[in-house]
């Protein structure tokens, strides 16, 4: 697996939700708003993602999952794909960092990463 620097991602927005209906053990909501843009010369679709996040009380979660919120993203050169989705924890801030998987038009796997970002729960 190669990673593909020219596959940018960012992070453009965390918002948190407290009016967001959540279990009572993960009651802090944060979306974020991501933005995947393809700068290289290849297309490139996006087949899986991989999310880390850790929490204030050292709680480590690991998603692992097909797909980028149930689409596999085709993109060409230039192009981009954005989307949100959301983090629930428990404690008082999270950090969370990841990575997509995809393949290109050649069939080479490749890996680009997820910026960290902190979700912090206002006081």
């Amino acid at each position: 697996m190669v990673e593909l620097k020219d596959l940018k991602v960012v992070v453009d927005r965390v918002v948190y939700q407290p009016d967001m209906a959540t279990p009572e053990d993960r009651p802090h909501c944060f979306a974020y708003f991501i933005t995947i843009r393809n700068n290289s010369e290849s297309t490139v679709t996006i087949k899986g993602r991989k999310w880390v996040v850790l929490e204030a009380d050292g709680n480590k979660t690991v998603v692992e999952g097909d797909g980028v919120v149930g689409m596999f993203p085709k993109l060409s050169p230039g192009e981009s794909f954005d989307y949100h989705s959301f983090h629930l924890f428990a404690g008082g801030w999270a950090v969370a960092t990841g990575s997509y998987i995809g393949v290109d038009e050649h069939c080479n796997s490749v890996i680009t990463r997820i910026p960290e970002f902190r979700m912090d729960v206002p006081v």
